[in-house]
């Protein structure tokens, strides 16, 4: 049977017909792990035409790729998630940001996105920042008078400030799959992730000019009230500080500083009484199934990027392009834009884990007029900065139908208005970091 394809189809064309079979299997609804797995090793078996490679990658890939020292900074990033939405943090951080811009036009939602940039830096998911923040903003927003369709595209769009500001969990698998250092891509992320926060700020600020029955402002407060909504916020400060600027300075490796975070986002959230027993076990249990999903991924995602590498796939399409006679910034902006097609039916990690193996080698060896070593962590940016998009561009994106289901009154398709406006600020973000690569290395090039 190997000897019937293997002779019709070369190695190369195998490597390219996988995919087609890969979103088939995902459109089926088979999980992602699952597909990856059952493609991988059929693939090699089609290519190596037979079953010892099969075997010997059964034996080995299990032990070298679970036992990547660097996997291990992901559960403990999602217990300090799991233990700051205990904590109460979402709460104390919108409360501050409403104190300062709640008396501006569209001030209320602006303080859900400074909330959400706050809560991102102590959490580093996407999901649990939206949820987090759309259950202490959301009834705020509704009170106030503010349209179904602003109150929840903005928290939507804030929910992937969790993702954007370090600590960031995609982030750690995009340094993993590029092989590259998890402390530079976290330090490159922090003026991304503001401008990401101040973009959206902005997008407000233009909606609510636009459209007149947008909603009501709160009093103005004076300064020293103002002060005083700072200080439940000082336990994030201190934990943000510990941990990314643990990282920035070399005090702590990644995985020290989340273990830091996770101690820290503890004692705030036993301290404000919301981690109790049966908390502790649930926020354990939570983080080892989701741990568990994705180190399979991360497993199902090695057995097929051999097959590809043993196809040629990864080299004969670097080739191609290298020789195409196309601009570096053509082929990127193309990367970037498929991105923005998957991401209307993917989940941002399902797209990182398909196309970050592929796109490397061919993104390294090009010549976009900055040193070569900086160029994967630039593109790992971009492609956070793309995946990111997919989280509230419809049909699939998460965050929406995350705060839309807090939301019974509101429906999808006003949500689905709502965000709009924050996809088109993305986009007009990525086109700025594309064009000036400075903005995104600037912080890696001072620190390092």
């Amino acid at each position: 049977m190997t000897g019937i394809v293997t002779s019709a189809l070369s190695d190369f064309q195998i490597g390219l017909l996988s995919f087609g079979v890969l979103l088939i299997l995902i459109a089926f609804r088979i999980p992602l792990a699952a597909a990856m797995f059952i493609v991988g090793l059929a693939g090699t078996w089609l290519v190596a035409g037979n079953m010892r490679m099969v075997d010997n990658q059964l034996k080995t890939f299990a032990y070298g790729t679970l036992t990547n020292y660097s996997l291990s900074i992901i559960p403990l990033f999602l217990l300090m998630s799991e233990f700051a939405t205990r904590g109460g943090m979402s709460q104390a951080l919108f409360k501050a940001a409403e104190a300062w811009l709640g008396h501006r036009r569209g001030g209320v939602a602006m303080a859900a996105i400074g909330a959400s940039a706050g809560f991102g830096a102590v959490c580093g998911s996407s999901l649990a920042t939206a949820s987090s923040m759309g259950k202490v903003a959301l009834p705020e927003l509704r009170r106030l008078g503010y349209s179904g369709a602003l109150a929840t595209g903005s928290l939507a769009a804030g929910g992937t400030l969790g993702i954007l500001i370090p600590p960031s969990i995609v982030l750690v698998v995009y340094a993993i799959l590029a092989e590259e250092n998890i402390e530079k891509l976290f330090t490159a992320a922090l003026i991304p992730g503001i401008l990401a926060m101040l973009g959206y700020m902005a997008t407000i600020a233009v909606y609510t000019r636009m459209v007149p029955d947008w909603g009501q402002t709160v009093p103005r407060l004076d300064y020293g009230q103002r002060l005083r909504a700072l200080v439940p916020v000082w336990p994030v400060l201190v934990i943000f500080l510990l941990v990314i600027g643990g990282i920035y300075t070399g005090v702590f490796s990644p995985t020290a500083a989340a273990a830091v975070g996770v101690a820290g986002t503890a004692i705030v959230a036993l301290a404000n009484r919301g981690l109790t027993f049966a908390g502790l076990r649930d926020s354990l249990l939570a983080t080892g199934q989701t741990s568990a999903m994705i180190f399979f991924i991360i497993l199902a995602a090695g057995f097929y990027n051999a097959f590809l590498s043993s196809a040629l796939v990864p080299q004969t399409l670097a080739g191609f392009f290298l020789e195409s006679g196309l601009s570096p910034w053509l082929i990127l902006i193309g990367m970037l834009l498929l991105y923005l097609v998957l991401g209307t039916v993917m989940d941002s990690l399902a797209m990182i884990f398909l196309t970050v193996p592929i796109f490397i080698p061919i993104v390294t060896q090009l010549d976009f007029g900055i040193p070569p070593a900086e160029v994967g962590i630039w593109f790992g940016i971009l492609v956070l900065m793309s995946a990111e998009i997919g989280l509230i561009t419809p049909p699939v994106g998460m965050n929406l139908f995350v705060i839309n289901a807090m939301s019974a009154e509101v429906r999808i398709g006003e949500t689905y208005r709502g965000a709009l406006p924050f996809v088109a600020s993305d986009i007009l973000r990525i086109a700025i970091l594309v064009a000036f690569p400075a903005i995104t290395m600037g912080l890696v090039r001072l620190f390092y």
